[in-house]
């Protein structure tokens, strides 16, 4: 699998999102922002509420920007096969016959792509299992523990 078509995949899927919540964010700030949002008592709270709503959606957008900038600029690092797992890591993970890709990524965690039909998820070094995979090289056998429960795999590869 090509780790620069999975980072572009990566870009795309943030560069949707970041459309997706832009639009929410201006629809969000227009509600706020409208003469009939206005109190009309102090029990009202529908343009107080609308700007929550606003601001909220603007805290997104700028988490999303700030992720897709991150990938933009994160480059190809080449690993060895040697090399440990790190941010930039494609890994390749096998237990119980099925194989599975992770990407090590600066943010944006559980962001999915699938690339050569392969589903890829984006994992940060602060997630659990993205934790538990930094340091690790190709060929050690681990007892990763996903939701809740110990499973074996293996690292069939860092690149």
């Amino acid at each position: 699998m090509n780790k620069q078509d999975v980072i572009r995949s990566i870009v795309g899927q943030l560069t949707s999102e970041l459309e997706l919540h832009t639009s929410a964010a201006r629809e969000a700030f227009a509600e706020a922002t409208d003469e009939q949002n206005r109190s009309e008592s102090k029990y009202d709270t529908r343009g107080l509420e609308a700007s929550y709503l606003a601001r909220g959606q603007a805290r997104q957008v700028a988490e999303i920007e700030e992720s897709r900038r991150q990938f933009q600029a994160l480059g190809l690092p080449s690993f060895a096969p040697t090399d440990s797992v790190a941010v930039g890591s494609l890994v390749e993970l096998e237990g119980s016959g099925v194989r599975t890709f992770y990407l090590i990524g600066p943010r944006a965690g559980g962001t999915e792509v699938e690339v050569d039909g392969h589903e890829v998820l984006v994992l940060t070094p602060e997630s659990p299992l993205g934790a538990q995979l930094m340091g690790r090289r190709a060929g050690d056998k681990l007892k990763l523990t996903l939701a809740g429960k110990q499973h074996e795999h293996r690292a069939v590869s860092v690149s």
